[in-house]
């Protein structure tokens, strides 16, 4: 809580050490906490009364829901002048988020607090190049499937699948290459994998790396086909019928990551071989 009113209030505002968060006044602190759903509460000066009014939301039905939002828009990346400040803020708030199990991750311009177990570096780097690309479909899944791995973890599968195929999808059109007739996670990912040359069976490799470079592109294209057998026997695209098995949490984490590195992979292998960035094909 104290992490909150330093990063919220920028601190006492006096003294030779330099504050944490931002220097706002007692009326700006107010229209803060009135933004994200917080009543505001005065005691006193106003650091005891934001400490106040932080406490009055824990005793809210929805307290979870609402710290959420003051976590993420203490930590947003408008409302500070240089990265640098903004980065110092984050890695102060994920340092006590970590004790129960949070952490923020910076998605397409705005911050999220999510269950550390939601996200990973495969994630998070996808999250960040897909953010610059403005790549709006690969974002929208990969968002969907941070929410939902533990909660629903079959549209987790689902939209583990869909954001490796909206990306095969962009990177055929961009390489004015033809869809393949079936438009599946399989068939988009093998008729993208020749125009970017991540077929296993490839020659051109040095001898000394050839056979390990080979298997793991084979071990990729192995991934691939799994998670898109996943969402096929298990994910929710197809309906969910009476019996149907459920997928653990860890299943879905397994195929979010997964594809998130495989994803993660095509962009920087289109980036290296075009020299550009991929447009959005919706």
């Amino acid at each position: 809580m104290e992490a909150l009113v330093q990063v919220i209030s920028g601190g006492p505002g006096v003294g030779e050490f330099k504050p944490i968060g931002i220097y706002r006044s007692g009326p700006q602190i107010a229209s803060f906490l009135r933004a994200c759903g917080a009543e505001v509460v005065t005691q006193g000066s106003r650091l005891p009364s934001l400490h106040a009014s932080l406490e009055k939301v824990l005793e809210r039905s929805d307290a979870e829901v609402v710290l959420n939002n003051i976590v993420e828009a203490a930590a947003n990346p408008a409302d500070f002048r240089d990265t640098e400040h903004h980065e110092q803020v984050i890695a102060y708030l994920n340092a006590r988020l970590q004790a129960n199990g949070l952490v923020l991750r910076l998605f397409d311009g705005r911050m999220r607090c999510l269950p550390a177990t939601q996200s990973g570096p495969a994630s998070a780097g996808l999250a960040q190049r897909i953010a610059i690309f403005r790549f709006d479909t690969v974002q929208a899944d990969l968002e969907r499937a941070l929410e939902n791995c533990t909660n629903d973890p079959e549209d987790a599968v689902t939209s583990a699948s869909s954001l490796l195929e909206s990306l095969c999808r962009s990177i055929l059109i961009e390489m004015d290459k033809s869809l393949p007739e079936k438009r599946d996670l399989s068939s988009l990912y093998k008729a993208v994998r020749g125009p970017l040359a991540l077929d296993a069976g490839r020659d051109d490799l040095p001898a000394e790396i050839s056979n390990d470079v080979r298997s793991i592109l084979s071990g990729l294209t192995t991934v691939v086909q799994g998670v898109a057998a996943l969402r096929t026997h298990a994910g929710d695209a197809h309906g969910r019928e009476r019996g149907h098995p459920k997928i653990d949490a860890r299943i879905a984490r397994l195929a979010l990551h997964t594809s998130s590195a495989a994803a993660l992979f095509l962009l920087e292998t289109w980036e290296k071989r075009t020299g550009r960035a991929l447009p959005q094909h919706h």
